[in-house]
């Protein structure tokens, strides 16, 4: 079957089904857009052609055999049948054309021409008569409304009445072949028509059954099939001769009568929430009427809203749950208002959506019927039904529709009635319990957030001080080493003291993760990349005997904060996962995008947003409640003596607050663990950042330049160190005691090119603010903030200007001179360069 649009140039071809495909040997894009000349070749007859086109240029319908060619240049014969089509204005939209290759009959009529001429005439007689026969039993189905068909079994030749094509919606005119009519049949039928048709071949009973058909106008229609099966001589299977019936008006009815009785039954008289009725008696209606989407809300009108609890969708179709602005979806409030039926078949048709079809399309809605239900002249609730694609309403669906729409009100409002009766009557005990009980909640859930937030002051000031302390110290081991290179007897004490101290200064940053005073350098990070390239790592870590999953959504969002402690976080999880499997199990690390709303803020602590969760899950031993309870208690550990410090999640936790999120733990006792961290999504791009790994740091010759830096700490023993560091490897240094004294220094000797400062300062001045009044003597200064921990007030939550950066105490003396002059290196490098904040 072929279609062609005589309306552009040429006459293209517009649409070919997959019979012409096969007949021809061409794919359809390669036929699509061309003549159907390119089918012509030598032994085409000109003649023929040339009726054709007095055919096409008269648009009149022809029939002739013309030979033509395949793509492998086989010739063949093709009848053809070829009629315009006109359109609503009367004028020919389209020629529709049907061929059939008569290869095989036109060689057996040009070898048999001459026997066959004496029995023309006794066949052109017998053809009379059975054409005679068939147009009396034509008139005679026509008159039942019944259809005839027959299926050749080996060809799938379908042969059609007229009043069969009409009961599919096709034109009694064109061709009907065997491949639309399957295409016709509902999606949710044609297995089950295929195994009707498969069973009679095989047994030869009659082939009995009824199934729902689209028309082409998408109009949903059924039909009932009735036919026998016919054999050859041998007894095999030829063909199926049958009718065909429409049943459309009495399947509605039918159906329609089944649904009321199924909704009284079984959800007006049972059911006792309102939200479950309306979603039930939208269901079953959607079921029925075969659409995408059914639903049932509650109309404000001054605000001109409907407000929908639950509706029932399709697969695929997503829901519309929820409040939803009728203006936004075209111009038809009115009529709602006015108590009227807003039914439009195509969104983009109708003069009242048209120009809001794409919202309603963007919501499978192109079609749909909304049915107002007013009581005593208001406009109070809606029934509507919605479809992804066009389609048509009879008026027997709308009146199904308005039938359903009005019980359900009655039964939703009756429920809502009783539900309101049986609140008024509940007792003030029980509503005094429940406050009680909320009261109690809310208070425990503060005594643990004020326990938290004092034990993390206390333990952030002791790390604090101890940071100071192990400074000093490691300092001083790390220049008494640099001086015993003939003494390593003594220098392995040495060894030990520093091993020590780093081990100290392990334990004080995890008290400071914890207390939310850790030094973070946050910076936008990519969840996905970052457990991407950090799972090898805990592979090794969690050894061969766990299983490790890593599930990440594929559009995680960005996140705001320190890569390398959110992996430290990751890792102790990982860590405590596997100790919760002593005999091995399954790990698995999940990263997804999560939307907290006001409620659900309040109740963990957090503020309303969009957050980006982390979760480490196992399948061990779980947590009893009151475990989860002291889980995050800084020094709390289930594990036996010595083993562990009960930091690590202590840390996690402060992390997370740090950050702007929170920490959250699920388990069941046999069943595993899971820890979530919650870390506010980052609005902004990804910044593209390169990791460098053991990059090796020239070491500059300072002394030649005669580079000046002035160090700013209160403690005495921590300035001291570091300035003997920096004079060893040949800076001159100058030393201040607080914020005034370094601000004369500076006013005094403007050669400065780092100001190395402590953030928390005597004097009235913190290490920010000397920075900043130093960047107004010296716009060029590069700054190293060395802190204790983060004083993120004071250095603008962490975001620095350009030139400046901050170490953490406990340091390696190497670490501060390598960071100096990369600094100092920068200055030089860009001496003009202005970097005021």
């Amino acid at each position: 079957m072929v279609i062609t649009d005589p309306r552009l140039p040429d006459n293209p071809i517009v649409f070919v089904n997959d019979a012409f495909c096969r007949l021809s040997g061409y794919e359809r894009n390669e036929i699509l857009g061309r003549n159907c000349r390119f089918l012509q070749g030598p032994g085409t007859d000109r003649d023929t052609v040339r009726k054709i086109r007095e055919a096409v240029e008269a648009k009149q319908a022809v029939q002739l055999d013309l030979r033509n060619y395949r793509k492998n240049g086989e010739p063949f014969w093709n009848r053809l049948l070829l009629g315009p089509v006109s359109g609503a204005n009367g004028e020919v939209a389209y020629f529709f054309a049907s061929q059939v290759d008569v290869t095989l009959e036109r060689e057996r009529l040009q070898g048999l021409e001459s026997s066959n001429a004496a029995l023309t005439a006794e066949l052109a007689d017998r053809v009379r008569a059975v054409e005679a026969g068939e147009s009396r039993l034509l008139a005679a189905t026509a008159a039942a409304e019944l259809g005839i068909w027959h299926l050749d079994l080996a060809s799938r030749e379908l042969v059609a009445s007229d009043h069969c094509k009409l009961n599919f919606g096709r034109d009694p005119r064109a061709p009907f072949p065997y491949e639309e009519l399957l295409e016709a049949v509902h999606p949710d039928d044609q297995e089950r028509m295929r195994e009707a048709v498969a069973e009679t071949v095989t047994t030869g009973n009659d082939y009995r059954i009824e199934y729902r058909i689209v028309r082409p106008d998408r109009q949903l229609a059924w039909v009932r099939i009735h036919a026998r099966l016919e054999r050859g001589a041998g007894g095999e299977p030829v063909r199926l001769s049958g009718v065909s019936q429409d049943i459309t008006h009495e399947m509605l009815a039918r159906r329609r009568a089944e649904l009321l009785e199924s909704l009284e039954a079984n959800v007006y008289g049972s059911l006792d929430d309102p939200a479950e009725i309306a979603y039930r008696a939208a269901e079953a209606l959607g079921r029925v009427l075969d659409v995408d989407r059914a639903g049932y809300g509650t109309i404000d009108k001054r605000a001109e809203t409907i407000t929908i609890e639950r509706d029932w969708n399709a697969s695929g179709i997503h829901s519309l749950a929820g409040s939803l602005r009728f203006r936004d979806y075209g111009n038809y409030i009115e009529d709602l208002k006015r108590g009227e039926t807003v039914v439009f078949a195509d969104a983009r048709v109708d003069p009242r959506t048209r120009d809001s079809a794409d919202a309603l399309i963007a919501i499978s809605a192109q079609s749909a019927v909304n049915m107002p239900v007013s009581e005593e002249g208001n406009f109070v609730s809606l029934l509507y039904l919605t479809h992804a694609s066009a389609r048509p309403w009879t008026p027997e669906e709308l009146a199904l529709i308005r039938d359903v729409a009005h019980r359900t009100r009655q039964a939703v409002e009756r429920r809502r009635a009783e539900q309101r009766l049986r609140e008024l009557a509940a007792s003030l005990e029980q509503q005094v319990r429940q406050r009680t009980a909320e009261l109690m909640t809310a208070e425990a859930a503060l005594r643990q957030s004020q326990k938290m937030e004092a034990v993390g002051q206390l333990t952030g000031g002791l790390a604090h001080d101890f940071n100071n302390l192990l400074a000093a110290i490691s300092g001083s081991l790390e220049l008494l080493k640099r001086r015993l290179h003939d003494n390593p007897a003594v220098g392995h004490y040495v060894d030990i003291g520093q091993t020590a101290t780093k081990r100290a200064a392990a334990l004080t940053h995890r008290l400071l993760a914890f207390s939310r005073q850790q030094t973070l350098q946050p910076s936008v990070v990519d969840v996905n990349v970052l457990l991407g390239e950090f799972q090898e790592l805990i592979r090794r870590t969690i050894g061969p005997q766990v299983t490790l999953e890593v599930v990440c959504d594929t559009d995680v969002w960005p996140v705001h904060a320190d890569a390398g402690q959110l992996e430290n976080a990751v890792l102790n999880l990982c860590i405590n996962a596997r100790d919760a499997m002593p005999d091995g199990g399954r790990l698995v690390i999940e990263a997804a995008n999560v939307s907290i709303d006001a409620r659900d803020a309040s109740v963990q602590q957090m503020l309303p947003g969009d957050y980006v969760s982390v979760c480490v899950s196992d399948n061990g031993d779980g947590m009893t409640a009151d475990i989860i309870a002291r889980a995050f208690d800084p020094f709390f550990t289930t594990k036996p003596l010595g083993v562990g410090t009960g930091l690590g999640l202590s840390m996690v936790y402060g992390f997370a607050r740090q950050s702007g999120g929170n920490a959250r733990i699920q388990s069941d006792v046999g069943a595993g663990t899971t820890v979530c961290m919650y870390l506010p999504r980052h609005e902004g791009e990804i910044d593209v950042m390169e990791r460098v790994e053991g990059r090796p740091v020239e070491v500059l010759d300072p002394s030649r330049s005669g580079e000046t830096v002035l160090v700013v700490d209160d403690e005495s023993s921590v300035r001291q160190l570091m300035a003997a560091a920096l004079r060893e490897i040949g800076y001159r240094v100058l030393e201040a005691v607080d914020g005034p004294s370094a601000i004369r220094s500076l006013q005094a000797d403007r050669s400065v090119d780092l100001l190395v400062t402590d953030v928390g300062l005597p004097g009235g001045m913190n290490g920010r603010q000397v920075a900043d009044a130093a960047r107004l003597l010296i716009p060029t200064l590069r700054v190293l903030f060395v802190t204790g921990y983060a004083e993120t007030a004071a250095l603008s939550q962490g975001h620095l200007p350009p030139g400046m950066e901050v170490l953490a105490k406990p340091f390696e003396l190497t670490t501060l001179g390598l960071r100096a002059q990369t600094l100092i290196r920068s200055r030089l490098e860009d001496p003009d360069w202005p970097l005021t904040p």
